[in-house]
């Protein structure tokens, strides 16, 4: 005992020391015994001395042993307290975990019966020890991160499970504290984490002011280090990357995100929190992280005398933030820091709420998954994340959401391939709804996704091009508005040509009102809606059918205002009648999805048609009018629906009947002929079908790893909430872009629109053209998507020559012969990477071509949408288009040039620079336009403020992205030759060209119809010979333009890439068998 005390004596290392080895005494059976029995006499020894003797001991000794009572219960054998062993350089217990230790006492008994328990920061380990004494928990970890705690805890497990003979102390079950308690050195939960243990409550006393002296804390923590900066631990905690930092909550606010990883699904968090930042910054702490919380207890408590909050008072000079201190523990009414930190300076004593927070995962398993997502370095994200609702339909439709698209970003590296049309998964959900809730034995082949019921009603008008249209006047505000002033609705005479726009007539929405015009009028297209006291029959709904199949109109009608997204869907005419009876060849159903709970504006459509004629050719429209529908909002909607149907049984119900077959088609207006031809005759997407697994290299989309900024926004997104108008302006974001890129001017006058992708943009461009009388110049070697586009709004075309010795491009020479036969010329211009033969433009080529233009007077669009890709742009420095622009624009007022944009990143988002104001009026004229929504331009705006803060340009493709890019290029060319292909040199973009010399002439045998045929190879089939052959997508040189040669997206998924590179290798061997 002597030499013990005598060794202790010497310092509080060594004092330590000597308790190191009375614990390696302890946790050796063969020495246990002896080793608790002198614990009891170094006990007796002092407790028998007078109080202040004992606290002497502290001093003498450097540790004490103290007696903590637990009044308020008996545990087992009516122990009312613990003896615990206390050391300088750990945290002593006083009110602050006194506190604690009452709000765990205000739980009822079973709150930790048979659970796993983890305790945050145990200092000597009292708590975690009471925890396991009263309520019996299957197993308790006692985690620190000070070494030293851990030790001390050790010997104090040891003290309190063992008699003072050094027997085992058992409980009701036959148990010790030795089996129930553990303890570990670890920072927070490193130690569950690293151990893969999921737990089911924890408990924490954590640190909550900023250390004064930031760098102390980057000290190793070891058991060698100093007691001074091992006890400051316990008082003060370093900065840890949360917004909660600048309130002294950054610590605990790391130990709620681990505990997410590692808690059961119902567990529970309690923590300890000293009321200093305000009760309403403690509670948002927990609920912007998913958590449900409860206040259990809260009383004041004295402020440590030894903790300085000189931190606090730093922070309220550089913030508007006041903390909450009293004067006293009398005192009710709040002093600041600054003020608290003055009082105390002079003597008096401050104070501070103390409150004990019980906290549970409100929907766990998808706040968990979300964490788990922001642990894949994007940790950032956290600080603006917010999972705090007032409206619980709100948080049960945006968690799920946000849940799936973190499984859906954390699970692909790139955003696969769908088709135009719409997602197959989510028109697979959209019909499985329509089965599942109203039996209408719907697939996803009756079901085309547009961006909204606007555009789709747009592009079906479109579509049919009717002389006249009847349409309902609650859905005809957003057509263009020359359909709704022209006064030509007489049918055009039999056989004449007729270039007049679409008349539409306005209607009430009400079905006898509405079926007089249509009898009066005798539309070729009826679009209209139900009046809601009308809805909860299908009488209206078959009245219309009736009469607008006996004068052979096609009727679209909108079903959105009375289709309910939920488990109770009220009554609905139009669907208790398709669940009876076949939707006629003549009538489409349209419903434009709105009613979530979260976002008013997020909105896409789609139209249901059980004509197989029908649907292809909606497929069709879609992807020329709009590229296709931004997939972020098809996995918002998707959720909803799959939330709809997952708890559901599958296949349980058998098929609905319906009566009969489909009604015969009477003469209806149908498609005209030259969109029957263009249609049939136009490249566009294969339609593929479930089981399919084709590879698209015919797709204009980079399917590349998406990069890590652009995740974050996309995530940050969606997990903002009351984003700011100025946080979604990209305005100047584009202007910067567009400026150092290209040198494009723009000023006040200059109006930047916005669309989901460059497509739609493009198309209404188009349509300026035609408003205007031009004609639409297009390169041979253009987009073949943009040439079919303009054709199917019956643009006048021109096609102007290019040559293979310039690989392609427009030449001064070129492009003036073919103005000057050209009347009112529009020119459109893929640069400076040209799509699709992956070309460039010089500054200095792209100057003399604007000049020409200039020259003639053209009205020019530049697409650029295409570039950011110069993978082998050797002696290519940019474009500075600036004065050539504002030199020629002031000579020629009939000049001007439009630039078209977007992304090539894996967000679908398309930009367009007008200056000219009368080309703004035109362009305004055709409203309907399909706009970001305001998340997308949300990212957008992060990745341009990146991109300004940054080298590199996070929009654009990385260097990585560019070397894989180069390397693929490399690679197809090298196989298409040795394939027999020729290559055109490519020097930018994500296509190559390429002409199959060694095949035009041979024969192959392709199954076309179930079949076996055998064919000879030429301009007209390659593109369906490899197809059928290989299962590899093209385009060949009916899309590029360019006689004989095909296009190869080499922008995909790695290990598609590879496949198309076997395909084109199986090709050649099935040519000539």
């Amino acid at each position: 005992m002597e030499e013990f005390l005598k060794r202790c004596e010497q310092s509080g290392d060594a004092a330590y020391g000597a308790l190191r080895s009375l614990l390696e005494r302890l946790e050796d059976p063969s020495t246990r015994t002896d080793a608790r029995v002198f614990l009891s006499e170094l006990q007796k020894r002092f407790s028998s001395k007078e109080a202040s003797e004992r606290d002497r001991c502290l001093e003498t000794y450097h540790f004490q042993i103290q007696d903590i009572y637990l009044e308020q219960y008996e545990g087992f054998e009516k122990r009312k307290k613990l003896s615990m062993i206390v050391i300088p350089s750990i945290f002593m217990p006083e009110d602050w975990s006194f506190t604690f230790y009452e709000g765990l006492n205000r739980h009822p008994d079973s709150i930790f019966k048979d659970k796993s328990v983890v305790e945050l920061g145990c200092g000597n380990g009292w708590i975690t020890i009471a925890i396991a004494e009263k309520w019996l928990p299957l197993k308790v970890y006692g985690l620190d991160i000070n070494p030293r705690a851990v030790k001390i805890s050790w010997i104090n497990l040891y003290l309190n499970a063992l008699d003072d003979n050094g027997q085992p102390i058992y409980d009701g079950e036959k148990k010790t504290l030795l089996d129930r308690v553990e303890f570990y050195e670890s920072d927070l939960l490193s130690y569950c984490r690293d151990n893969h243990i999921e737990i089911d409550r924890i408990v924490g006393c954590i640190p909550q002011i900023l250390n004064p002296n930031p760098d102390a804390m980057s000290k190793m923590i070891t058991e060698s280090a100093s007691e001074e900066f091992l006890h400051s631990l316990s008082n003060y905690c370093a900065l840890q990357g949360f917004v909660e930092d600048q309130f002294g909550l950054g610590l605990i606010a790391r130990a709620i995100e681990e505990g997410i990883s590692v808690i059961k699904p119902l567990g529970v968090m309690i923590f300890n929190m000293g009321g200093r930042p305000g009760q309403a910054v403690c509670k948002r702490l927990f609920e912007r992280r998913g958590l449900r919380v409860k206040r259990l207890w809260q009383t004041k408590i004295l402020q440590a005398a030894d903790t300085d909050i000189s931190a606090l008072v730093e922070i309220e000079k550089n913030s508007p933030h006041r903390f909450e201190f009293f004067m006293g523990l009398a005192g009710d009414q709040p002093i600041c820091a600054r003020t608290a930190w003055a009082y105390a300076k002079a003597g008096g004593r401050i104070s501070h709420a103390l409150s004990v927070y019980s906290c549970r995962l409100r929907q766990p398993n998808q706040v968990k998954k979300i964490f788990e997502f922001l642990r894949n370095g994007l940790t950032d994200i956290s600080s603006v994340l917010d999972l705090s609702f007032e409206d619980e339909s709100v948080a049960d439709e945006k968690i799920p959401f946000l849940a799936h698209l973190a499984n859906i970003l954390q699970d692909i590296s790139f955003f696969s391939y769908q088709p135009p049309a719409g997602s197959r998964r989510f028109r697979s959900l959209i019909s499985g709804f329509m089965r599942t809730y109203h039996h209408i034995p719907l697939t996803a082949d009756n079901v085309v996704v547009f961006p909204s019921r606007t555009v789709a009603i747009e592009s079906a008008l479109r579509l049919l091009s009717p002389h006249l249209a009847i349409v309902d006047e609650q859905l005809s505000r957003y057509l263009p508005s020359q359909w709704l002033t022209t006064l030509n609705i007489e049918k055009a005479e039999t056989g004449k040509n007729s270039e007049e726009v679409i008349a539409v007539i306005e209607a009430p929405r009400q079905s006898d009102l509405m079926l007089e015009l249509i009898k009066k009028l005798k539309p070729e297209v009826v679009v209209t809606g139900i009046a809601q006291f009308e809805s909860v029959t299908s009488s209206a709904f078959e009245h219309l059918l009736d009469t607008t199949k006996e004068i052979g109109s096609r009727l679209f009608l909108d079903i959105s205002d009375h289709f309910e997204l939920s488990s109770l869907p009220s009554s609905n005419g139009v669907l208790k009648y398709l669940a009876g009876t076949p939707l006629p060849p003549h009538a489409m159903i349209v419903c434009g999805l709105l009613k979530n709970q979260v976002y008013t504006d997020l909105e896409v459509a789609f139209v249901i048609s059980e004509e197989e004629e029908m649907f292809k050719a909606l497929c069709k429209t879609v992807e020329l009018l709009q590229g296709s529908t931004a997939i972020i909002s098809q996995y918002y909607y998707g959720c909803l629906f799959h939330e709809l149907l997952a708890f559901q049984l599958a296949d349980r119900r058998p098929p609905p009947l319906r009566n009969g077959e489909k009604a015969k088609a009477t003469a209806v207006n149908g498609f005209s002929s030259s969109t029957l031809s263009l249609l049939d005759h136009t490249e566009l997407s294969i339609n593929e079908s479930d089981e399919s697994s084709l590879v698209h290299m015919d797709a204009d989309q980079s399917f590349l790893p998406l990069t890590k900024p652009v995740t974050a926004a996309i995530f940050e997104s969606f997990a903002r909430q009351n984003i700011t108008e100025s946080e979604t302006d990209v305005t100047h974001g584009i202007r910067q872009l567009v400026s150092s890129s290209y040198g494009f001017p723009s000023n006040c006058n200059t109006e930047f629109i916005y669309a989901d992708c460059p497509v739609a943009l493009f198309t209404k461009l188009v349509l300026c053209c035609v408003q205007e009388g031009g004609t639409l110049c297009f390169p041979t070697g253009s987009n073949g998507n943009y040439v079919s586009a303009a054709k199917f709004l019956k643009a006048k075309i021109a096609s102007i020559p290019t040559n293979p010795e310039v690989g392609y491009k427009l030449t001064e020479e070129t492009l003036t012969a073919a103005l000057k036969t050209v009347n009112k010329p529009w020119i459109y211009i893929s640069g400076p990477t040209v799509s699709p033969t992956g070309m460039l433009y010089s500054n200095e080529e792209m100057n003399k071509l604007l000049s020409v233009c200039a020259e003639f007077g053209a009205r020019v669009i530049l697409d650029t949408s295409f570039s950011g890709v110069e993978f082998n742009s050797k002696g290519f420095n940019g474009w500075n288009l600036g004065a050539t622009l504002e030199k020629l624009s002031s000579a020629n007022s009939t000049f001007c040039v439009s630039l078209l944009g977007g992304l090539f990143n894996g967000l679908k988002f398309g930009f367009l620079l007008i200056n000219q104001p009368f080309l703004m009026d035109s362009f305004h004229s055709f409203a309907g336009l399909s706009k970001p929504h305001s998340t997308t331009k949300y990212a957008v705006k992060k990745l341009l403020d990146l991109r300004e803060q940054e080298t590199g340009n996070p929009l654009n493709a990385t260097a990585e992205q560019m070397e894989n890019l180069e390397n693929r290029y490399k690679h197809l060319k090298q196989t298409l030759e040795s394939s027999g292909w020729e290559v055109l040199e490519a020097q930018a973009g994500i296509s190559v060209v390429a002409k199959p010399s060694a095949y035009l002439g041979k024969t192959i045998k392709i199954n076309k119809s179930g079949s076996s045929q055998e064919i000879k190879l030429d301009d007209s089939n390659i593109r369906e010979a490899i197809l059928s052959s290989t299962g590899l997508c093209i385009n060949s040189a009916k899309w590029t333009g360019i006689p004989g040669y095909c296009r190869f997206n080499i922008a995909l998924e790695e290990s598609n890439f590879k496949r198309a590179l076997d395909c084109i290798a199986k090709f050649k061997s099935s040519v000539g068998k």
